[in-house]
Order: structure tokens, then C-alpha cells, then sequence
């Protein structure tokens, strides 16, 4: 039974003439099984299907030996000078040449599709290698990233905390300073108005009686009335209150702290204090004057409002 060549062989398993010339040209014609490895690994190029020119001399289709006896043919001379033994031999030749049945043709395109089944099984097996390895090559590198993003989180988080820390303690610092301002004011005042204090007293303790020689006169008008406390109720931005006492002669800025103290005031926020009637908005320099002279007493309200 005649072998068929390898550029045979892949047209029979359906390969394109231009791909199987190729391969059997690119590999030296060295046998089907490195013929269809080179068409699997170059099935994909781009100029895969374009026609190949064999170089001079090179015969596409050949098998060293085989080739060569294939295209041996008898002479006539060789014929007529032929003995018995001669023509023996020469139908053998015939006999080795002559073409592969259909049912011959089947069995081998049968053993190359076989072939070409397990190539083509192991290169998958090969691909899935690969594929599994970039994956677990991707799985690190997000790993690595992931724990990267996580320590920079957490350094972001260390600063703000640290930062929100000294905002807090340098708040409270001026807090501090503002009540130790305040209570400084409240001793120089009482010491500048403490003399006056008793004869004030005194003279309010001696109210003017009326004269009896003129029981229907009224007498003299009524002196007016010093109040050293001042009662303000404050109303906050969410609409609630807060009332407390302060001294007639304390700042206006008294009335601010306590209310950065003790109402819910978001922390950070700026805020100013107004009259509603009159309406009157407070600025900084009313912020340093006493109550008294800003017509807050005895009692007074006050409305809080965002600057």
C-alpha cells in the first residue's frame, strides 16, 4: 500500500493548499506530525493564507527516497533488456506505486485526524496552563495593590485624625483664653466701680417721702432705677432657647461664648447676635461693650444668625 506524502495528507484532512504548502515547506518536509505543529502554533498569522513560492529546486510534495523512486520510470530499453528476474522486480515496483484505494485513503486521513485530535488536546492543555498561571499572576498583583490602597487609606486616616486633634485642642485653647479674658474684665470692673457701690445702696434704701404739708401733691418723680444683672434669652438657629443671667456691665462677647458653650451650635460654625426689635445686627466692636450700654437691660432678646 503507497503512503501519501504529507502535502497530501493535510489536503486530504481538509487543510487550504496555500497553509499546507507552508508548513511542509517552512518544516523541510519532515513528516506530518511537524507539519500540523507548525499550522496549529501559526494558524492565527496574519499571512498564514497567502501563497508560498518554494525556493529553487525544493519539490513540495516529495520524501527524500520515496520522492525520488515515485518519479523513477522505466525506460523502453529497460524494458525490451528486461529478464524474467527483471520483469519480476519491476512489477513489484508497480505493485508498491499503485494508487491507495478509498478505503486505504480513509484509514489515514482517520490516523492524521486522530493525530491532530491529541496535538490539538494538547495544545489546549497547554493554553489552560497558561491562562491559570496569568490568572494567578493577576491575583497577586491585585493582592498587592489592594494592600497598597489599604495602608494609603490608613495613613489618610492617621493625618485627618491628627489634624482634627489639634483643630479640637487649639479650639479649646481659645475658648480658654476668651472666659480668662472674661473674668479679667470682670475684676478690673469691679474694682473701678467698687467704691460707688455702697452709697448707691444707700441713697436707693431712702426713698423720697412725700411731704405732709401737701397731702394731694404727688412729690418729686421717682429717680429711675439701676440694674447691675441683665436676664437674655437667646434663640438658637434651630428655633429653641436658652435664657441665663449676666452682669449689667459683662461684654457682649460674654453672651457669644455662652452660647458657643451651651447651645447646639455645630462646631465651626460662625455666627453673629441681633436684636429683633429694633432690629439691630451686633458687629465686633459691640461685641467689647457692656450690656448696659448696649440697651440689653435689664432683659433682652437675642437672635442667633449665620454670618
Amino acid at each position: 500500500m503507497a503512503e501519501l506524502t504529507t502535502l497530501e495528507s493535510l489536503l486530504e484532512m481538509g487543510f487550504e493548499r496555500n497553509r499546507a504548502e507552508k508548513a511542509v515547506a517552512i518544516t523541510g518536509n519532515q513528516g506530518i506530525e511537524q507539519a500540523m505543529d507548525w499550522l496549529m502554533e501559526h494558524e492565527n498569522d496574519p499571512d498564514i493564507d497567502e501563497p508560498y513560492v518554494p525556493p529553487v529546486g525544493n519539490v513540495l510534495g516529495g520524501g527524500g527516497a520515496d520522492s525520488q523512486s515515485a518519479t523513477e520510470e522505466p525506460t523502453l530499453a529497460d524494458t525490451n533488456k528486461g529478464s524474467a528476474d527483471g520483469d519480476s522486480s519491476y512489477n513489484d515496483d508497480e505493485n508498491a506505486k499503485r494508487p491507495m484505494t478509498e478505503e486505504e485513503k480513509l484509514e489515514q486521513v482517520k490516523r492524521l485526524e486522530e493525530l491532530m485530535r491529541v496535538k490539538q488536546a494538547e495544545r489546549r492543555a497547554r493554553e489552560r496552563e497558561e491562562e491559570l498561571e496569568r490568572e494567578k499572576q493577576r491575583r497577586r498583583q491585585g493582592q498587592e495593590l489592594q494592600q497598597i490602597r489599604q495602608k494609603l487609606q490608613e495613613d489618610d486616616m492617621k493625618k485627618l485624625a491628627e489634624q482634627r486633634r489639634r483643630e479640637k485642642m487649639e479650639d479649646k485653647l481659645a475658648r480658654q483664653r476668651v472666659k480668662e479674658k472674661i473674668a479679667r474684665d470682670r475684676e478690673e470692673r469691679a474694682q473701678k466701680f467698687g467704691g460707688g457701690g455702697p452709697a448707691s445702696t444707700a441713697a436707693s434704701s431712702h426713698p423720697a417721702q412725700p411731704s405732709p404739708s401737701s397731702p394731694t401733691s404727688h412729690g418729686p418723680p421717682p429717680t429711675k432705677k439701676e440694674y447691675d444683672e441683665s436676664r437674655i434669652q437667646v434663640r438658637l438657629l434651630d428655633g429653641s432657647t436658652i435664657t441665663t443671667v449676666f452682669k449689667a456691665q459683662e461684654p457682649l462677647a460674654a453672651v457669644r461664648v455662652y452660647v458657643q458653650m451651651n447651645g447646639n451650635t455645630p462646631e465651626g460654625q460662625d455666627f453673629t447676635l441681633l436684636s429683633p426689635y429694633p432690629r439691630h445686627e451686633y458687629t465686633e466692636l459691640d461685641m467689647e461693650k457692656p450690656l448696659k450700654e448696649l440697651g440689653l437691660v435689664p432683659s433682652a432678646v437675642l437672635v442667633v444668625t449665620k454670618k
